[in-house]
């Protein structure tokens, strides 16, 4: 089957990390060789998210509830892909991010250790996060991940696994242009205004120790966390990967899926217009040297949307510790090879929150 080049697009970018984040390979193979234009990108992904989530259900009614938060939690996954960078059909994307929010919804309570729904106060609303304590935690260190351009809470469950395992409560949220904020609030380049509302929320929870909460962001996120660790000094850690330093320095590069998917999540009419509020997503301006928490930063050399040298640039100019790791054969993330910095980041943040060794 000849393909649309968006569709070959997204597979070469998005591969290592749809498996490494939970699409079954095979899912993977057999749903993307059947796509021959991106329009039917969404309802490709939907029919075999649709699979799994009948499976969740199945399992659910015959007793199984572990199996059942993990068939539904797939399901998500799934549907978050369906919808992730699929702005051309915005009535079929939002679609297909209601039933990604609705399985991990069903999801949560059964998984383990479960997950909470929280609404965070921000502005004259309230952000959506999904809260993990690490079992028979009292007062456990807290770890906000916040995603990037394309990905939402429900993306987000490997990423959180290692944190859980190692003692640290997990606060996956969707920040604006985010997830279920998306719609509501447009992306915004000085993040730490969302996350001083994260972490007010989360100082006020019995079962957070206000004392040991951190910071992490993927991607676009990779930026967000940093940024916003620059302003919020009662972070006590922060974990960047593969952020950019300065957004609209990379442009150019970017794939037209992730450029377009940009400028709706700004609410922008023109991609002229999504170029310049770009500009307003960077560490230049002494921002990068206001950083003082320690800092882990990781990045590909063979990433292809944003370049492994502005992660290096930021290591440089930040003022506190900084711990840098550059996976040579890594690709955007490193999700390629997820074995190189997952547990060793995961590591590294129990001992800055002052975890013993597991």
């Amino acid at each position: 089957m000849s393909q649309d080049p968006r569709v070959v697009s997204a597979i070469a970018h998005w591969a290592p990390r749809f498996v490494s984040n939970g699409v079954l390979l095979a899912d993977f193979q057999e749903v993307t060789a059947g796509i021959g234009r991106w329009e039917d990108w969404c309802a490709a992904w939907c029919r075999r998210a649709a699979l799994h989530e009948g499976l969740g259900h199945e399992a659910l009614e015959q007793g199984w509830r572990l199996s059942a938060g993990e068939h539904l939690s797939r399901a998500a996954v799934y549907y978050h892909f369906a919808k992730f960078v699929f702005v051309v059909d915005v009535e079929q994307m939002q679609a297909a991010h209601r039933k990604a929010v609705a399985c991990k919804q069903l999801a949560a309570p059964l998984l383990r250790p479960p997950a909470r729904r929280v609404e965070i106060p921000y502005q004259d609303g309230t952000l959506a996060g999904l809260l993990r304590l690490p079992p028979g935690a009292t007062r456990a260190p807290l770890v906000i991940m916040v995603p990037g351009l394309d990905s939402a809470k429900e993306e987000m469950e490997a990423y959180e696994l290692p944190y859980l395992a190692r003692g640290m409560a997990t606060l996956l949220v969707d920040g604006p242009g985010q997830g279920e904020a998306e719609y509501r609030w447009p992306i915004r380049g000085d993040y730490e205004v969302p996350v001083k509302a994260m972490v007010d929320w989360a100082e006020r929870q019995p079962q957070v120790d206000p004392e040991r909460i951190a910071l992490w962001g993927v991607s676009l996120g990779g930026y967000y966390a940093p940024r916003a660790a620059a302003f919020e000094k009662r972070l006590k850690a922060c974990i960047g990967l593969a952020g950019p330093y300065d957004f609209a320095a990379n442009w150019e590069q970017l794939p037209e899926l992730t450029r377009e998917t940009f400028r709706v999540r700004s609410h922008l009419a023109t991609e002229a217009q999504a170029r310049e509020h770009a500009r307003t997503l960077t560490l230049d301006g002494g921002i990068a040297a206001s950083i003082e928490c320690p800092l882990f930063l990781v990045t590909g050399k063979l990433d292809r949307l944003i370049p492994w040298e502005d992660t290096q640039r930021l290591a440089r100019e930040a003022s506190g510790p900084v711990e840098l790791l550059v996976v040579e054969d890594g690709n955007h993330i490193a999700n390629n090879r997820p074995y190189r910095w997952r547990s060793r980041t995961a590591d590294w943040m129990a001992q800055q929150l002052g975890l013993p060794q597991a």
